[in-house]
């Protein structure tokens, strides 16, 4: 069954006792094994995961990380945190959206007050006492802030990838043993290759927009696969 939402744009007066649990598990939507990420994030997510491209079901680009082997596992999920320097904006949004309400110059923030996180006996509260936004709803802010940006940086950064022809499939097989190997379908990545032949003013211009730095991240990403590797063992190891 589809999950349901109940939206509404985020207010002091409705939603003054609102709290938020932070903590992450399957309940809350992080038992996944891929996440959508942005260009924004890329520095922060390179030292920890792989990061890929894939098409959407339109066959728009989009960038994930992976975070597991099996259908709905998320290695970096233990006990009740997510055990990683760095989470994905998209997971640490939690039950926050950004909305355009009519007439309104300005995006605002959306609640989704039917979301698990939600709550109004435990968890971070969104609202001072005397009033103002409580330190949790200001880093909500940034949050989504950084996701908003994201968005547009995506584009911006597939257009570029496209016409500088610098994105090819990727076959991604991890072996764990003889016996055990994961093939993880529909995945693209950077030529290297053409990456590197790069010259005169598509060079320039890739260092100057930073799409350089951009690619060089996706590349070196690819080495936390052997971290995947070895969080997926041990976890065979202790089942």
């Amino acid at each position: 069954m589809a999950n349901m939402t109940n939206l509404m744009l985020l207010n002091n007066i409705d939603h003054v006792d609102l709290r938020v649990i932070t903590r992450h598990g399957p309940q809350y939507g992080d038992a996944v094994n891929q996440a959508l990420v942005f260009p924004t994030e890329f520095d922060e997510l390179q030292r920890e995961y792989p990061i890929f491209f894939r098409r959407d079901a339109n066959g728009e680009l989009q960038s994930v990380v992976l975070l597991g082997l099996d259908r709905d596992e998320n290695l970096f999920l233990g006990g009740d945190a997510w055990q990683a320097r760095y989470v994905p904006a998209i997971h640490r949004r939690g039950p926050f959206s950004i909305g355009v309400q009519q007439g309104a110059s300005e995006p605002m923030i959306q609640v989704d007050v039917s979301h698990p996180r939600v709550s109004r006996t435990e968890g971070e509260p969104l609202f001072l006492p005397a009033g103002g936004n409580a330190p949790y709803l200001q880093q909500i802010t940034r949050t989504l802030g950084a996701l908003y940006e994201g968005l547009d940086a995506s584009k911006a950064m597939f257009a570029a990838f496209e016409q500088l022809e610098l994105i090819e499939p990727v076959a991604v097989g991890i072996r764990l043993d003889e016996t055990v190997q994961y093939d993880v379908p529909g995945l693209l990545t950077i030529d290297q290759e053409r990456l590197a032949r790069l010259a005169g003013a598509d060079l320039e211009q890739a260092h100057q927009s930073g799409l350089l730095r951009l690619a060089h991240s996706v590349m070196s990403s690819l080495g936390n696969i052997g971290r995947l590797i070895e969080m997926k063992n041990r976890k065979r190891a202790a089942a």
